[in-house]
């Protein structure tokens, strides 16, 4: 065989490699962001908790959830560039240490707002309660998926694979938020679970951002995550 026929192979074997790569990888993308995207379900469900109307709470997570996978999809493609520099991730950490300070001691500001105001005022202030819902799913799942990227660019380098991963997982996180928007009408203690795991991802991110991950393994954050889930579960309101 002559060497323009073997050449002219050459597409075709990058194209099985590149299917075989797809089969191996797609699978192990796509779990991954569920499995880190757990906490991330509960934190988003806490946060959409605030609005009152359910119509409201299923639209700002459409939106929110849309915004912050356009927000994924470009950290991905500027994986290579972003990803290097630690004040990215230094400053998601402070954000979402942030968010768990604000909405674990600050929480009833809104409310205390709404009852000082007449029925035109409270509509104004619904409507900047939503768009500020939206704006903080967004940023919030941004925050997160800063530890999931960066592990899955860590296993691939095939931006498209990991696209597709993430674009998976972001679906699938619109639904189990959904979910445990549902639970928390029913478990007292896992809305305030849902705001540890933010304050736990939040020092995740500052702590692996200054300190080698093989001092500081990542399985230790999970366990705790892990347990303060099973304390968010432990009570049921009567």
């Amino acid at each position: 065989m002559d060497t323009a026929a073997v050449n002219s192979f050459i597409p075709t074997l990058d194209q099985i490699d590149s299917w075989s790569e797809i089969l191996t990888l797609l699978p192990i993308l796509i779990i991954l962001e569920l499995l880190l995207s757990a906490d991330n379900a509960i934190a988003l469900a806490s946060l959409t908790k605030t609005l009152d109307k359910p119509n409201d709470r299923s639209r700002a997570l459409n939106i929110g959830i849309t915004i912050s996978l356009l927000f994924r999809i470009l950290l991905i493609l500027l994986s290579s560039f972003l990803l290097k520099y630690l004040f990215l991730r230094i400053f998601a950490g402070l954000y979402l240490i942030y968010l768990f300070l604000d909405n674990s001691f600050f929480s009833n500001k809104d409310s205390e707002i709404n009852n000082n105001n007449d029925i035109n005022d409270k509509n104004i202030l619904n409507k900047y309660k939503f768009f500020k819902v939206v704006v903080l799913l967004s940023v919030t799942d941004f925050a997160f998926s800063i530890d999931s990227i960066t592990t899955a660019v860590a296993i691939s380098d095939q931006y498209f694979l990991i696209v597709i991963g993430a674009t998976i997982g972001v679906i699938a996180l619109r639904f189990t938020s959904e979910i445990f928007l549902r639970l928390l009408e029913y478990f007292i203690r896992l809305e305030m679970a849902g705001y540890i795991a933010i304050l736990i991802i939040g020092i995740k991110l500052i702590l692996n951002s200054l300190i080698m991950e093989i001092i500081l393994p990542d399985y230790y954050f999970y366990i705790f995550i892990f347990l303060s889930f099973i304390w968010g579960f432990s009570k049921q309101k009567t």
